[in-house]
């Protein structure tokens, strides 16, 4: 079973209509570029939307990057930056988002005359928005950069990213006396249910009833001779080893049964359940 998340980072190049919108673009291109020679391309993916103050670019970027599969976002102000759309698609992007914004350039280096953008004051006005729109997102503590300081912001924000998303789409499954869908108890879980983690508890003797069940299953064998292989010389009770693949194939099953919507699972259960 897969129960890592593998983070597919959509970049999308913001600009507002007092500045050329082929300066964001570039930068974004050069941003694109940096990460790819450093890093593991298949972690971005650059968005052709460029959004310039506008809603409707907004929306197709959204669903652009929907489509490419993103699960996370990193919106890049290339220039100034146009506050209502850049901070509407963060509100809007069902995933981890962070915020970084291009350095000034000079002329020479394919920027404006005297080396104006802007990306810094934008980037103050951007994270003001997000609070009162109140939008969570990652914003680097110096988040404006050159294409290969952003780059490495981008590349920082692939852990965070994947914690956030993994904890988003998580279920704990947990046994204890009571029975599934009594959540009536003292367990502390209000601090799970916070960070958007589900749980579920189960009986311990439903899990007992199950791991019965698996008396026998075909691929105990085989489980039994894996445990083996990574024992090695620790291997000092070997009779236990048959016992052990039964119930670790009983809880394998259990988390393909119960898993529900949740693409992630953990147990909180014994290593020595009562039977």
């Amino acid at each position: 079973m897969n129960n890592m998340p593998k983070m597919k980072i959509g970049i999308v190049a913001v600009s507002r209509d007092c500045f050329p919108e082929s300066l964001s673009v570039t930068r974004r291109k050069n941003l694109v570029e940096a990460y790819k020679a450093k890093y593991d391309e298949a972690d971005i993916y650059e968005c052709p939307v460029c959004i310039v103050e506008s809603e409707i670019h907004m929306v197709q970027a959204l669903e652009d990057i929907k489509k490419a599969g993103c699960n996370a976002l990193c919106v890049y102000l290339g220039n100034f930056g146009p506050e209502i759309s850049e901070t509407l698609l963060a509100k809007h992007f069902d995933g981890p988002k962070m915020f970084v914004a291009a350095a000034e350039e000079t002329s020479k280096d394919g920027g404006l005359v005297q080396g104006r953008g802007d990306a810094y004051c934008g980037m103050l006005n951007a994270s003001y928005n997000l609070k009162l729109r109140n939008v969570k997102a990652y914003i680097p503590e110096y988040p404006v950069g050159n294409a290969e300081e952003c780059a490495d912001m981008i590349h920082e924000f692939v852990p965070i990213a994947k914690a956030i998303y993994a904890l988003d789409h998580l279920k704990i499954i947990s046994f204890g006396p009571r029975p599934l869908n009594f959540l009536a108890c003292n367990a502390p879980i209000q601090q799970l249910y916070n960070l958007n983690v589900e749980i579920e508890e189960n009986s311990e003797l439903d899990l007992f009833e199950a791991f019965n069940n698996h008396a026998g299953d075909a691929r105990i064998p085989d489980v039994v001779k894996d445990m083996e292989a990574e024992l090695g010389a620790g291997n000092k009770k070997p009779e236990i080893l048959e016992k052990l693949a039964q119930y670790e194939i009983t809880l394998l099953d259990w988390i393909e049964d119960h898993k529900g919507y949740r693409e992630f699972v953990a147990i909180a259960g014994k290593c020595w359940p009562a039977f």
